[in-house]
C-alpha cells in the first residue's frame, strides 16, 4: 500500500469484504484487483469488471484465475511466484528428509515412550535421483537447495529448455520414469495437469519411489497414490496440499481415503503452508507492488 501511495495509484483496502461487495466494486468501474486464493477470478467476474484492467494474484498459482478469458479482455494477470520460492524449496527439503528420516514415527514413538532405533533406521539422500517436474521459480529453487545434498538432480518443463546447469540435468519425462528415486513436482494445475499423477502415471517409474506435492492437491489422484504405497511402490508421500482442502467438508469416499492415509507413518501432510513463511508474505506484497506500479502507466 506503501508503493501505491508513492506511485499516485488510487486504492481500497477492505480486508473483511465480502464475495458480493467484491463484485459491487467490479460492476461499479474498478481498474484494478489484488486477490488471494480463495477469491475465484471466472469468467463471470471478469465479465462483471467493464473497467477492470489488471488482476493480481499474491501467491504463485493462478488456478484460480481464468487467465486465457481475462488475456482475451485485454486484462493484465500478475503473481509472485518467485516470492515464496525460497520458501516452498526449503519446506520441501524439510518434507524429503523427514520422509528419509522417519522423523514424524520416531517423534511419536518417542512422545509415547517407545524408544525403537531400528524400526527407525533410516536413508541417505547422498547419491539418490531426485526428478523434479516443472523448472519454474519453486522447481529451480528446489534443485539449488538440493545441490548441497551430493544428489542427482533431473529436472522436466514442459514448457523451458536450456536451464540445465552445473548440478541439474535438464531432461525429458522418459528419463525420469527411468532414473528417479524420488519425484517433487512443482507445476501449475489446468486442464493438462489435472489428475495428472494418477496409476499409470507412478506405475511408468522403473523404481519405486518418494513422491512429494508441493504444487496443487489436484494434480495427483490421492486413492491411486495410496494404492501404490499398499504394493510398495511409492515409499513415501508428502503433501502440502490435497485434492480437497477441507478435511471437515470431505464426502464419505474422500473422507474414507483421508483417514487411510493419515494413519501411515510414511505419509508427511501439511496445511499449504509451504510458501507461507513472513518473509514470503512480505516479500510477495513488495513483489506485487513492483509489478502493478510498472504496468499502471499502460492501463
Amino acid at each position: 500500500m506503501q508503493e501505491l501511495d508513492r506511485a499516485g495509484i488510487p486504492f481500497v483496502y477492505e480486508p473483511e469484504i465480502s464475495v458480493e461487495q467484491i463484485e459491487n466494486y467490479l460492476e461499479n468501474g474498478i481498474g484494478g484487483i489484488v486477490i488471494r486464493s480463495k477469491m475465484h477470478m471466472d469468467q463471470r467476474r471478469i465479465e462483471l469488471g467493464a473497467s477492470l484492467r489488471l488482476i493480481a494474484r499474491g501467491g504463485a498459482g493462478m488456478d484460480n484465475v481464468d487467465e486465457e478469458f481475462a488475456k482475451s479482455k485485454n486484462i493484465i494477470c500478475v503473481n509472485a511466484g518467485e516470492a515464496n520460492s525460497d520458501a516452498v524449496g526449503e519446506h520441501a527439503i524439510g518434507m524429503l528428509l523427514g520422509l528419509f528420516h522417519k522423523i514424524r514415527k520416531g517423534d511419536a514413538e518417542v512422545r509415547n515412550k517407545i524408544w525403537d532405533r531400528e524400526g527407525n533406521r533410516g536413508l541417505e539422500l547422498k547419491g539418490k535421483t531426485v526428478g523434479i517436474i516443472g523448472f519454474g521459480n519453486t522447481g529451480s529453487a528446489v534443485a539449488k537447495k538440493l545441490s548441497g545434498f551430493e544428489v542427482n538432480i533431473l529436472a522436466y518443463d514442459k514448457f523451458k529448455s536450456g536451464f540445465g546447469n552445473a548440478y541439474v540435468r535438464e531432461t525429458n519425462l522418459a528419463n525420469i520414469f527411468e532414473s528417479a528415486d524420488i519425484l517433487t513436482i512443482h507445476i501449475p494445475l489446468d486442464s493438462h495437469t489435472k489428475l495428472m499423477v494418477n496409476s499409470e502415471f507412478i506405475h511408468s517409474f522403473v523404481r519405486n519411489i518418494f513422491l512429494l506435492n508441493l504444487s496443487r492437491g489436484g494434480i495427483v489422484k490421492t486413492k491411486d497414490v495410496l494404492d501404490a504405497m499398499k504394493t510398495g511402490k511409492i515409499l513415501g508421500f508428502a503433501a502440502d496440499v490435497l485434492e480437497h482442502e477441507n478435511p471437515r467438508g470431505m464426502g464419505d469416499t474422500e473422507r474414507a481415503w483421508f483417514e487411510e492415509l493419515i494413519a501411515r507413518d510414511d505419509v508427511l501432510l501439511t496445511p499449504h503452508v509451504a510458501g507461507w513463511t513472513k518473509e514470503s508474505y512480505e516479500k510477495i506484497s513488495a513483489v506485487l507492488a513492483q509489478k502493478i506500479c510498472a504496468e499502471w502507466p499502460r492501463l
